[in-house]
């Protein structure tokens, strides 16, 4: 397996070898149904079997934590300072089954959120660790900071060298509240912590993985000051955002408004990252529905969300399509969310992302058709654009086919002019429904359409 790493002036990644790579995936987590296997090694065949179902289905990287702490079983030290065996095992186990099968990790030390409720209980809040320190000093202690880098150094020099290992998640969900609710703490934690490791990788195996640190997106409306770290710290190589906005994603009542809000989100992120930083969402989902209602979306419904939702990220300009949290009894993705990823992977050779120096288009882009959003992003040579119906819910709040729907024209501003393949692809059953041609002439491309009966992709390049 080659390395992954970032393109200068590109805002996607590349393997050493200079193919494109794009993180498609979702979160998993080693208590979940299909990685619980792995515990004291119960069932490792099945484990394999998943993850090589996972790259069947176009998946290239999963997010996961180091421990975590939903019960008490699953500490990665216990006590503070010494790695429990088991644990240990398990992740040997996991990266050699990432490596032999071609998957990826974006590894992040500390599940933050069930550490901090139920900090009482961790091993690094009991009197024998030696840490004296409460929720509120995680960023600032001293002590604390040591045992974090302690824990990353163990990982870093046992997985480090690894392939599979994509990126660092340095802190999941930094928060003021992890530093005496005060923002100002964020920016020194990630440069003391990213040059420390950035610095010990690279004099151990003579490269560094690549970092960023992750962030609850309503925090960036709370507290603005927090755009700054996130999206441009200069230690950090991607930005990285979790997607949850009240009454749209968190809480569904149609398909459609949450993946809007999705959009709108992504653009303000790709701005902010700038036009060479690779940004993604690495967590999104009906948390609210889930968590706080006690309610699993219908099947269906969820299966249409998710892929609205993962093509209003990528068209959006993130690279990929996010990564979904489950918020689902069992706690795993529906085979309809592993069909949209192997959708979403079958799109991706259509554009050339180790040269898509891409500029969130959104609000440029204009259609025909007024029962239609449309979402995307390009540069001079390349666009790729997501258009989605408004006007044709059922009930229940899924798409219905627009059977009155006429032809339509798509205008796509800012293409060198001259002649260009256009790719019409059915984000439902991943297949392409037409090859066109289009002249863009003084700026701009007119994209003739059939009639739009439900979502679809466009990818645009030039004719060669």
């Amino acid at each position: 397996m080659p390395r992954i790493r970032v393109i200068p002036g590109v805002p996607y990644f590349l393997t050493d070898d200079g193919r494109p790579w794009t993180p498609v995936g979702d979160n998993d987590a080693i208590t979940w149904p299909h990685l619980a296997p792995l515990f004291r090694r119960r069932d490792l065949a099945a484990v394999e079997r998943h993850l090589l179902d996972l790259r069947a289905h176009g998946v290239t990287c999963i997010r996961l934590m180091l421990e975590y702490c939903h019960g008490e079983h699953r500490y990665l030290e216990r006590p503070a300072g010494r790695f429990v065996p088991n644990m240990v095992q398990l992740w040997d186990d996991l990266f050699a089954l990432l490596e032999r099968t071609g998957l990826r990790v974006l590894l992040t030390p500390y599940d933050t959120f069930f550490m901090w409720i139920r900090w009482r209980r961790h091993p690094y809040a009991q009197a024998d660790s030696g840490l004296r320190v409460g929720r509120d000093g995680w960023l600032t202690s001293p002590e604390m900071r040591r045992a974090i880098k302690d824990r990353l150094a163990f990982a870093s020099d046992r997985w480090g060298g690894s392939p599979a290992l994509f990126a660092w998640d340095l802190w999941n969900e930094i928060h003021p509240a992890h530093g005496g609710n005060d923002p100002a703490a964020v920016a020194p934690f990630i440069a003391d912590l990213s040059d420390w490791l950035r610095a010990r990788e690279r004099e151990r195996w003579g490269y560094a993985n690549l970092q960023t640190v992750s962030i609850f997106g309503p925090e960036l409306v709370r507290h603005p000051v927090l755009v700054d770290p996130i999206f441009r710290h200069p230690t950090l190589d991607f930005a990285n955002t979790h997607l949850y906005e009240h009454g749209t994603i968190d809480d569904p009542r149609d398909t459609v408004a949450p993946a809007l809000a999705v959009a709108r989100l992504m653009r303000a992120a790709v701005i902010a990252a700038g036009p060479n930083r690779p940004v993604f969402d690495s967590e999104h989902g009906p948390i609210h529905s889930f968590k706080d209602r006690k309610r699993t979306l219908a099947s269906d419904f969820d299966d249409e969300y998710f892929r609205h939702i993962q093509w209003a990220h990528l068209a959006s300009g993130g690279a990929g399509g996010g990564m979904r949290w489950p918020n689902r009894h069992p706690h795993v993705l529906t085979r309809g969310m592993r069909e949209a990823q192997r959708a979403l992977a079958d799109f991706l050779p259509l554009i050339d992302w180790s040269t898509f120096r891409r500029r969130n288009l959104t609000a440029e882009l204009t259609c025909d058709d007024p029962g239609m959003a449309v979402v995307g992003c390009g540069d001079e040579r390349q666009a790729l654009a997501w258009l989605v119906p408004t006007d044709a819910f059922s009930e229940r709040g899924t798409l219905r086919p627009r059977e009155k729907a006429s032809a339509t024209t798509l205008r796509v501003p800012g293409l060198t002019d001259g002649r260009y393949a256009v790719v019409t692809y059915d984000t439902r059953t991943g297949g392409i429904l037409r090859r066109d041609r289009a002249t863009s002439a003084n700026g701009v491309l007119a994209v003739s359409l059939d009639p739009i009966r439900y979502d679809l992709a466009i990818a645009i390049d030039p004719v060669t």
